[in-house]
């Protein structure tokens, strides 16, 4: 990804790059995946992951558009009441882990039942004020797209000099992501991931917080 596209999507923010879900027929992942085996990176790392008696999903992976050697995975408890509870920075209860990049897993022991895998397709670039007006599965860089505009999901973000990276929006779900007789992950909501950005870098993102309608 070009310097000048870095600095129009992360730090002017007038761009964004949106991903959409895609119908997964083979063993291609596009841009990424959502749903299905995590990586194959987790194998034998269910202590990262689990916690205790705290047991987690695997939601989606991303290729990270800045670092193309990396990914950015995505985990959710098991127990929905506990990451409603702990829906916000510093205790919000979604994981957020960078790694090497890494094909899915053929061990189902993070998968979610309730997903059905699709592939994540290549980011489009798109002006930021047109893309709040469309549907997307992410939305990474110019400024993110809120069910409620509370300055009370910010602070602690602001005050550690987290930004937003990037959210993921289940309004972007096509009808064929979730099995019959399950619930959307974030209550039709969104999940919003922030991290350390400079003009060169990007770091430790993490969940910043998430919302539903």
């Amino acid at each position: 990804m070009p310097m000048e596209n870095h600095m129009n999507i992360l730090v002017e923010r007038t761009d964004s790059l949106l991903y959409y879900a895609e119908s997964s027929l083979s063993n291609e992942q596009g841009k990424g995946w959502i749903g299905g085996n995590a990586p194959d990176f987790f194998d034998d790392r269910d202590d990262l992951i689990h916690e205790g008696n705290l047991k987690y999903y695997f939601y989606l992976s991303l290729v990270h558009p800045f670092k193309p050697e990396s990914m950015i995975s995505l985990f959710i408890p098991e127990d929905y009441e506990e990451y409603l509870e702990n829906n916000m920075y510093p205790n919000c209860s979604i994981k957020v882990i960078e790694h090497p990049m890494s094909t899915e897993s053929v061990k189902d022991m993070f998968t979610n039942p309730g997903l059905i895998k699709h592939a994540i397709s290549d980011g489009a670039l798109s002006n930021d004020e047109k893309a709040m007006d469309q549907s997307f599965l992410i939305k990474l860089g110019g400024n993110p797209r809120l069910i409620q505009n509370e300055d009370y999901y910010y602070t602690k973000l602001k005050d550690e000099s987290f930004s937003f990276l990037f959210q993921v929006d289940e309004d972007g779900y096509p009808e064929t992501l979730l099995q019959d007789d399950y619930s959307y992950p974030f209550g039709f909501g969104s999940l919003y991931i922030f991290a350390k950005i400079g003009t060169d870098e990007i770091q430790n993102p993490v969940a910043g917080f998430w919302q539903f309608s």
